[in-house]
């Protein structure tokens, strides 16, 4: 049994020579043979793997060659096993009626697509149960295929009982459904093929489609419900192998057809759709290919180390701007795609022969819902569909009015119709783009008022939003190569612009109070939605993508139909898109200086409005706990201080006004401990004041009273704070040199991670230090144990009770995949930021305790620590630190900041990493 497809099969694996060997050895051995078979078989399988790899290196995308291989590969050895079972070790001798044996590849092995590691799926068919011939050949089969390190999925079954289970099982009705004989009893196969499909298949077509569909949806509900996750599973994932084997799978369950080409013929694809098929096919298969030999193992999930690797292996090149692992991951992204458009096209052909096929009885006999006319287009069950194949050649701005009626009418755009706009996108030239209406009904869309997302993702589908807008089109399945980011750019942004219109919507005022009630008063709704639409409009260009999107929206703004004013203050947004973020997120919002410099820049309420709402979206259409109420807490309080500033023109108090307010507010909210405000309050200078907010002020000099009888005056007190989604930690005890960096290190063994840290030491030497920290899950510590446990870790810690440095550096990192990317360390010094303090900023890839080792450096090198902030964004960390020197002065000298700076890189390097797991 030759395969015509599989070139140079002998060097493959040569099963006459093979068999030749092994009856020479079992000769000569007699019954010592086994162990000389199963050396001459393991021999075989790795040579064979060998010669197969070298060929998928040869021809880097050839998956269907290479997964063929593997199968016939398997195929041979399976046979030959049998062969030397049945004629050396378990002769038959005069065989009954019921030693019959039929030997069935299924699931993924009957397709004849092995992957170098994928399972064996066999299933053994007798005509009767519990033969003992057949017993023994199967057993003696399975231990010979274990003994070469397969992993095998095998079943044992007579045809009735195959057929029982297969009715009840839709796993073992899919896998039977796609079986084919190795080797053994062709009669017991045609059996069992024969009562599959007439016994079996026949009338419960539409309830298999109806599982399988069901099944797929749940499996992409696991796997993130995404094409464009940046670490997807090749083969279960969403626009992965799988939903290609689906669609296989329900063809040939209700065609009977025998290969995806069939498919074709039958008028479920065009011939151009089934070249689309096999290609995304053929590609994906080689993907995982590649991943098998390279991990050696059965991996399916693209892993951020492995797309480098797979990328270098599949011959992509770096190109300006675009690294090769982006570059491949964006063709991975777009064959990803086309399996869902693909999917659209062949379960809509499937709905309509099903609907045509159906006999109405009752009342409603004969009776069908006329299609209605709008605007010349069909709609018929919820459905808007092109009247004609020459709808969108006529009047190609029809391609984007298709999308603008089904947005406003809350309509679903047919498949056909989504293949027909996918086939004519050509149509859309520089004239169309240029065409007023086209761009009016664009802007419609955009800023629809029912789902904009949806009818933009579809857009986005049938490749013509990037056609319309050609800087779109440039991003289209553009995958960002970094840990932070979940999506690739262009589904970030239909993303983002689907949470804008949430928050229009009243639908998410949980979370986003503040931008659910800003939006309504934005002068320019229109100048938002357009502006959350180009904000990354830019990336991939090899520069800063704010710089270069904001020249973006200086050409298009005009083009789509906004104002001047708007255009201006789209721009604006389009560069400044990151400002309030990284304000909020590294910079002490309790320094005036900081809001000071951020009004300076935003200058007006609307800008303020619109910047607080796009980074809302932006930030939480990254992915899955990018948004949280930390984040919420820390954009809310940098907007409440810049409204204010904005309305007043001035901040509402000065600084000994603020600090006299606060403590008459602290005052009154203590009751009867009110009297600590003076007795211990005097100690606290006014930056104390001014930083720290009422409640925890209040729940400090509480403390402090306490300490004054713990052991070493050490008080330790964990609270949940569910206003700011972490919990504080504060520590009261006399100052001493390096306890920021030792309370840091007690909180990281603790496996805590700190966001916030505010430092303040009293007249009297006290040290009140703050910190807000969270689980890896980015939640708050609850449970008392957690909470005791912190309080034991920072206690030991400052007791010296353990070995901070070895056991910190032995900690493992929560995102271990870090070290597959490179992030160069840098130091900037920020001496403009405040007027008290010098603003040092790290940004360096995540290890453990990278807060300690940072701020132990800081200690070495004579500086004090006023506070510090930490913002995680993946495999990075932007650790921010507010300093002065000894005397309380800020660093200006620039050999001063050399040295400060070569000790920050020195304490967050790969190297020191290594010295301190050797300590």
């Amino acid at each position: 049994m030759r395969d015509k497809r599989i070139p140079r099969q002998r060097e493959v694996i040569d099963r006459r020579a093979l068999s030749e060997e092994i009856a020479q050895l079992v000769e000569n051995a007699d019954d010592n043979a086994r162990t000389g078979v199963l050396s001459v078989l393991r021999g075989a399988l790795d040579n064979g793997r060998s010669e197969l790899a070298k060929r998928l290196m040869e021809k880097p995308s050839a998956g269907h060659e290479c997964t063929l291989g593997h199968a016939f590969l398997t195929d041979q050895l399976i046979r030959l096993i049998y062969d030397y079972v049945t004629s050396h070790f378990l002769p038959p001798g005069n065989r009954t009626e019921a030693e019959r044996l039929a030997i069935l590849a299924v699931g993924g092995y009957g397709r004849a697509e092995m992957a170098p590691h994928s399972d064996v799926d066999i299933a053994f068919i007798t005509p009767t149960r519990r033969a003992p011939w057949c017993e023994q050949v199967i057993e003696a089969m399975l231990y010979l295929l274990w003994d070469l390190g397969l992993k095998v999925g095998h079943s044992s079954r007579t045809v009735s009982d195959t057929i029982a289970m297969a009715k009840e099982d839709l796993t073992i009705r899919t896998a039977l459904l796609e079986s084919r004989l190795i080797w053994g009893d062709q009669q017991i196969y045609e059996e069992a093929r024969q009562r599959f499909w007439t016994g079996l298949a026949r009338g419960t077509e539409r309830q298999f489609l109806t599982q399988k569909l069901a099944e797929r949806d749940a499996r992409h509900k696991r796997m993130g419900d995404s094409r464009y996750v940046v670490e997807p599973n090749v083969k279960e994932g969403k626009g992965g192998l799988r939903d290609l084997q689906t669609l296989y799978w329900i063809g040939k369950y209700m065609h009977r057809v025998e290969n995806a080409a069939e498919l074709a013929e039958l008028g479920l694809f065009t011939p151009q759709e089934y070249r689309s098929f096999r290609r995304a096919e053929g590609f994906l298969l080689a993907v995982r290919c590649h991943m098998h030999i390279i991990t050696d193992r059965a991996e399916d999930r693209l892993t951020f180390d492995l797309q480098r690797q797979v990328a270098e292996r599949m011959n992509f090149a770096d190109r300006p701007g675009k690294s090769a692992v982006e570059r491949f991951m964006q063709y991975y992204f777009m064959q990803a795609k086309r399996v869902g458009s693909l999917t659209g096209v062949f379960l809509s052909h499937l709905e309509e022969r099903l609907s045509q096929s159906k006999m109405r009885s009752g009342f409603f006999a004969g009776w069908n819902q006329k299609p209605r006319k709008h605007k010349g287009f069909v709609i018929e069950g919820g459905r808007i569909k092109a009247p004609g194949d020459k709808w969108f050649i006529n009047d190609p701005v029809r391609l984007i009015e298709v999308f603008q009626i089904a947005e406003a009418e809350g309509l679903e755009v047919h498949p056909d119709t989504m293949r027909q706009a996918d086939r004519d996108t050509k149509l859309i030239t520089a004239a169309v783009r240029k065409d007023s209406r086209a761009n009016a009904l664009f802007l419609d869309l955009l800023c629809g008022r029912n789902d904009p997302e949806t009818a933009l993702r579809w857009m986005n589908e049938a490749g013509v939003f990037g056609r319309f807008v050609p800087d779109f089109g440039r991003v289209n399945a553009q995958m960002q190569f970094d840990m932070y980011h979940h999506y690739t750019v262009d589904e970030h942004t239909i993303r983002a612009i689907g949470l804008l219109s949430q928050i229009e919507r009243g639908m998410l005022e949980k979370d986003h109070p503040r931008a659910t009630k800003q939006i309504h008063k934005v002068a320019s709704r229109r100048a938002l939605y357009v502006a959350v639409l180009l904000h990354d409009i830019a990336k991939g260009r090899g520069g800063d993508h704010s710089v270069l999107g904001a020249e973006v929206a200086q050409k298009l703004c005009p083009r789509f139909g906004l104002d001047e004013k708007e255009t201006e203050l789209v721009s604006w947004l389009v560069l400044q898109h990151l400002l309030m973020s990284s304000t909020a997120q590294k910079r002490d919002l309790t320094d005036p200086k900081t809001v000071e410099d951020f009004v300076a820049e935003v200058k007006t309420l609307d800008r303020l409005r619109n910047l607080a709402i796009l980074t809302a979206v932006d930030i939480r259409a990254v992915g899955p706990g990018t948004w949280n109420s930390w984040k919420g807490q820390l954009l809310g309080e940098l907007y409440d201080a810049a409204q204010e500033r904005l309305r007043l023109g001035h901040m509402r108090h000065g600084r000994s006004q603020k600090v006299e307010a606060k403590k008459a507010s602290v005052a009154e909210a203590m009751g009867d401990k009110s009297g600590l405000v003076s007795e211990i309050g005097d100690m606290l200078g006014d930056a104390y004041w001014i930083a720290e907010p009422e409640d925890i002020i209040a729940r400090n000099l509480i403390q402090y009273e306490a300490a004054q009888e713990e052991e070493g005056h050490l008080s330790i007190h964990c609270e949940v704070d569910e206003e700011r989604g972490a919990t504080l930690v504060s520590v009261i005890v006399p100052d001493h040199p390096g306890l920021f960096n030792r309370i840091a290190g007690g909180i990281h063994l603790a496996g805590a991670n700190i966001l916030d840290a505010r430092i303040h030491t009293a007249k009297n030497g006290y040290a009140f230090d703050n910190f807000l920290v969270q689980d890896p899950q980015c939640r708050p510590f609850r449970e008392p144990s957690q909470l005791a446990r912190i309080k034991k870790s920072i206690s030991d810690t400052l007791m010296a009770k353990v070995e901070l440095v070895p056991k910190l550096a032995a900690r493992p990192l929560n995102h271990s995949r870090a070290k597959a990317f490179d992030v160069e360390t840098s130091v900037t010094f920020d001496n403009e930021a405040s007027n008290r303090f010098t603003v040092i900023e790290v940004s360096a890839r995540d290890r453990a305790a990278l807060l300690n080792r940072l701020a132990y450096a800081l200690f070495q090198s004579n500086l004090m620590v006023q506070s510090a902030h930490i913002t995680a964004y993946g495999e990075t960390a932007a650790d921010t630190f507010y300093v002065t020197d000894l005397t309380g002065s800020k660093i200006v000298s620039n050999a001063r900041q050399a040295e400060i700076e070569q000790a920050l890189i020195s304490a967050a390097s790969d190297k020191r990493q290594k010295q301190l797991e050797q300590v």
